[in-house]
């Protein structure tokens, strides 16, 4: 039996990768599970984020990271099916696949490319001329040249994902404490011991941190945490369409858009590096409605029935930093997911409860551990 099978386990963050941590470490055997998070959970990036799980539709190139998105796609029709058990929440995983347009002879390049060696590595993914496009998705812009269809690329509803994470944490007894905000971790040694909040100091076996975008406002001693992750704000629209006219998420170099089964249609997103103003724009609105017409010309006459941002947790790299911090026991780091959050939930809670229950490391710690910005610059200071 593991040291923290039996001991207090300590989750900063609140968000879908916190969340399911939390569920991972219970159906693991922890038994004493805390979770904090400085406002209500899974309001944050999870809740303004549009669920996609399409690792192949905008990737150049394999990676190691393109191998930890699809491995962590790959998890989800079982997590789907195991959640739904747990909870009987219905996250609306849909299968229906992912289109990318081409409306270009540059767009034609790149995705005749992408095609190229994804069949080359074995990932599903299929080529079609305009008219096979007209045919799968009738409203989609006449002008399009040709396209990609992704097969195993898809959607989940990811406000109903965090209902029922949340659900399950309420059903098992894993402590959720909201609205605490945590301001360093307390360290004796070369151990941290717990947490010191706006509300006094908790004390745990292993802290674990998934705070996302405020990762590097908590100090870690007295200095911070030997990472920079950014506040990147993301704008959607949705809009109100009478019935549903389109059967997949349908992607274009400047966007996408993603068809809910209410009949909402989201589309998105920006990228603004404003800190930590969660506020909306109307020159968003306006830029999402243009990428979304050129998607789709029936766009243009429907109503707006929403408009969120979100902030997105980023990495100087843009990569998720996951693992421990060399020469401290007691801390895992599970953060700056930046665009893909949602997607790669199921596989950092398994890397995550695997290492802490099982000490079982795996390879994607090395490519993803704090130490890399160590070797760019960045001390334990967390400062470039």
């Amino acid at each position: 039996m593991s040291f923290f099978r039996n001991s207090d386990v300590l989750i900063i963050g609140g968000g879908v990768i916190g969340l399911s941590i939390a569920r991972e470490l219970h159906k693991q055997g922890v038994g004493r599970i805390t979770l904090l998070e400085k406002g209500i959970c899974g309001e944050e990036s999870s809740w303004a984020a549009a669920g996609m799980l399409s690792p192949q539709v905008d990737t150049n190139e394999a990676s190691p990271f393109f191998d930890l998105c699809c491995a962590s796609r790959d998890l989800y029709p079982p997590f789907v099916e195991e959640l739904f058990d747990e909870t009987r929440v219905d996250i609306e995983l849909d299968r229906a696949g992912t289109l990318y347009l081409a409306f270009s002879y540059d767009d034609v390049s790149r995705i005749r490319e992408r095609f190229k060696w994804q069949r080359e590595t074995g990932h599903s993914v299929e080529h079609l001329s305009a008219e096979e496009t007209s045919r799968v998705e009738p409203f989609v812009s006449p002008f399009i040249r040709e396209a990609l269809f992704f097969p195993n690329d898809w959607q989940v509803e990811n406000r109903k994902l965090i209902s029922a994470l949340k659900r399950f944490a309420e059903i098992n007894g894993i402590k959720i404490r909201e609205n605490t905000s945590v301001e360093k971790l307390v360290v004796n040694g070369n151990h941290v011991v717990g947490v010191e909040t706006d509300d006094g100091i908790i004390y745990a076996d292993m802290t674990i941190v998934a705070t996302g975008a405020w990762t590097s406002l908590i100090k870690l001693g007295d200095a911070g945490i030997p990472v920079k992750i950014e506040p990147v704000r993301g704008q959607i629209v949705a809009f109100q369409s009478p019935k549903r006219l389109f059967q997949r998420v349908i992607c274009c170099r400047g966007g996408y858009i993603v068809p809910r089964r209410d009949g909402r249609i989201l589309a998105g997103s920006t990228s603004e590096n404003v800190g930590f103003d969660r506020s909306v724009t109307e020159s968003a609105v306006l830029s999402l409605k243009e990428m979304a017409c050129e998607i789709t010309p029936a766009i243009a006459d429907m109503e707006i029935a929403d408009h969120w941002a979100g902030l997105r947790p980023y990495a100087s790299d843009g990569l998720p930093v996951l693992g421990s911090i060399g020469g401290l026991d007691g801390l895992f780091m599970a953060t700056g997911h930046y665009r893909n959050g949602i997607l790669l939930a199921p596989l950092t809670a398994k890397l995550a409860a695997n290492k802490l229950i099982s000490n079982i490391d795996s390879e994607y710690f090395k490519t993803f551990g704090v130490e890399r910005f160590q070797f760019r610059g960045i001390g334990t200071s967390g400062q470039h």
